[in-house]
């Protein structure tokens, strides 16, 4: 795994959270287990303890005699660490046969009843308890001790705290590799994902196939939509070259047989003047359509159509000034269109400057919202089309009065980039008495503004 990858982050991150799991896990087991040894051990003293009084007998002289002292052979064994003695306000009386010529510490007299400490040694560290307890007989009180070597409690501890590290290590490390399987398990998706997408770079195949997670599955899908748009976006520009290269070896031809011909020599300023007027329509078109099939499918592009259309009809109503056109809009804002802005400015731009042209005094631009749809309607009071004058207008380069300046292109444009949007526009007659234009593009969620 390379340190940048995300297997390596998670692995790496999994692994340092478990090995703190652990490493806090085995300290509190160790504390725990500790605490119960000593509990444990401090428990066997006091039992100890209570056998030995309970051997003991108060003699006339007032001594003691042990008539049945605790049943463990390491008190039997000298200096093993495990001591009783028995002592009254004078001195020592009775001990143990495993302290041999020695006795305990006098301080152990000032040890509360019950009370447990530590009593450590040149050589040795002994947990003592110790009490005092009036027999039967005497009315002189009796001082109680009896230690046991603590290195019994550390063996044990030691033994236990071996056996824990080895046993949290093995799972740590198990709890780690199962980690690493699951995450190699978890984005294998991914790097299916990866194989997939060189299969497209190297040409085996076009989109990315078979079936993925729930949580991977958008991801492939929007992969797809944007192989399938760029792949459509190519195919747009092949055809459009095509289409454009097609359109210019006419006015070519044309140029190149009137100047060839000597009998057109008169007349070649006015061929070139019409040919060029030709190309330069035909490369105005096909550009806007290359742009728009470039732009088209561009994820997350959005648009108000309000405030452009407001744009648009103040920069036109400037425009047809001397001829007083007046433009009215009408509609809500937060209508957003589900594209680029400037290709919404170039289909109702075309419309609105068709009604303005053919106008008489008023053209009304209205905008009203449909289901995933956004429908814009533009009227004009001019003279009207017939039903086949309005079907001929759409046609490239097509002009339905010489008189009125155009280039015939602006109806055929606003047709190519509401189909590249999927919308579409249709021309109706209209209620002022002249044409109705309406333009249907697909609108964006209003939540996402």
């Amino acid at each position: 795994m390379k340190r940048k990858s995300l297997a390596f982050r998670l692995v790496i991150g999994a692994a340092l959270w478990i090995t703190a799991a652990v490493l806090a896990g085995g300290i509190l087991l160790s504390a725990v287990f500790r605490n119960y040894a000593e509990r444990a051990f401090d428990t066997q003293l006091s039992a100890l303890l209570d056998a030995l009084v309970a051997g003991s007998t108060v003699q006339p002289d007032d001594t003691i005699k042990i008539s049945r002292g605790p049943n463990d052979p390491r008190f039997e064994q000298p200096y093993s660490g495990w001591y009783w003695e028995i002592m009254d306000d004078q001195g020592l009386l009775v001990r143990s046969r495993s302290l041999w010529d020695q006795v305990l510490s006098p301080d152990l007299r000032l040890l509360g009843a019950g009370r447990f400490q530590e009593l450590v040694g040149k050589d040795t560290r002994l947990r003592v308890v110790s009490r005092d307890v009036t027999l039967p007989g005497s009315d002189l009180t009796y001082h109680y001790v009896v230690t046991g070597d603590r290195a019994e409690i550390e063996r044990e501890i030691r033994s236990f705290n071996v056996t824990l590290a080895w046993s949290l290590g093995a799972l740590a490390a198990g709890l780690i590799i199962a980690v690493l399987i699951q995450v190699r398990y978890g984005l294998s998706p991914l790097r299916r994902i990866r194989a997939a997408l060189a299969d497209v770079s190297s040409g085996r195949s076009n989109r990315l196939a078979g079936e993925y997670p729930t949580e991977v599955d958008p991801l492939v899908e929007e992969i797809n939509i944007l192989l399938d748009n760029n792949a459509a976006v190519v195919e747009r520009a092949r055809t459009h070259v095509g289409n454009l290269a097609h359109s210019l070896k006419t006015p070519l031809s044309v140029l190149a047989n009137a100047a060839d011909d000597p009998r057109e020599s008169g007349s070649l300023a006015e061929a070139v003047r019409k040919q060029v007027a030709t190309m330069r329509r035909q490369v105005d078109h096909y550009l806007v359509r290359a742009r728009t099939a470039a732009t088209g499918a561009v994820l997350g592009a959005r648009a108000e159509v309000l405030p452009v259309v407001e744009d648009l009809a103040r920069t036109l109503a400037r425009i047809h000034a001397e001829r007083g056109i007046a433009i009215d809009v009408e509609g809500k804002g937060g209508l957003f269109f589900r594209g680029e802005r400037q290709d919404l400015e170039e289909m109702l731009g075309n419309l609105i400057d068709n009604a303005c042209k053919w106008a008489a005094t008023k053209v009304r631009v209205a905008i009203v919202s449909g289901t995933g749809r956004i429908v814009v309607t533009v009227d004009d009071d001019g003279p009207g089309l017939t039903p086949e004058q309005r079907e001929a207008a759409f046609g490239r380069g097509h002009r339905l009065d010489e008189a009125v300046p155009g280039s015939g292109l602006g109806l055929s444009i606003v047709k190519d980039v509401a189909a590249l949007y999927g919308g579409k526009v249709s021309l109706h007659s209209s209620p002022l008495g002249g044409v109705r234009a309406v333009l249907e593009i697909p609108a964006a969620e209003a939540a996402a503004a």
